[in-house]
């Protein structure tokens, strides 16, 4: 039998949050996960499309809605794919997004889920602010604008 192979270099973007939202600030969080988890993840078996983050009644830091599917070849102590992730960030980074969180319009939202070089997966988050309909237009008029000029350039 062939072995499944890990990928060593996982970069999972969420292309829809960069269209939907403009970011204003960054950060870069830990995620506390299970054994199979991380499996799924290497394998690259992740959704970040409907994710969002919130604070708790302890001002931690949670992941909603982060799809990690099931690991083919867990057992019985396989993970729960749709399950509350915390995420772990400086307390100085938390009470910052926490203040900032609760100014009307804003949302914490994960923009790429990857892994570093020490082997951790690392969820890259941003403090974002939704975009009217006529922002959205406008950068789809820039996005075309820079591929006509990209064209004529060859």
């Amino acid at each position: 039998m062939a072995k499944e192979k890990f990928s060593d270099t996982v970069n999972i973007k969420n292309k829809k949050a960069s269209f939907e939202y403009s970011f204003l600030e960054t950060y870069i969080a830990c995620i506390v996960l299970q054994g199979t988890e991380v499996k799924s993840i290497r394998q690259g078996n992740i959704n970040l499309q409907e994710a969002y983050c919130f604070f708790n009644q302890h001002e931690e830091l949670f992941v909603k809605n982060l799809h990690i599917s099931k690991y083919n070849e867990g057992t019985y102590n396989n993970h729960e794919p749709m399950r509350e992730r915390k995420l772990l960030l400086k307390k100085k980074e938390l009470g910052k997004l926490l203040g900032k969180s609760t100014e009307k319009g804003l949302t914490i939202i994960p923009v790429r889920l990857f892994i570093n070089d020490r082997g951790f997966a690392k969820l890259e988050i941003a403090l974002a602010k939704g975009k009217k309909l006529y922002d959205k237009r406008e950068d789809i008029k820039t996005r075309d604008i820079k591929r006509e000029l990209a064209k004529e350039k060859f």
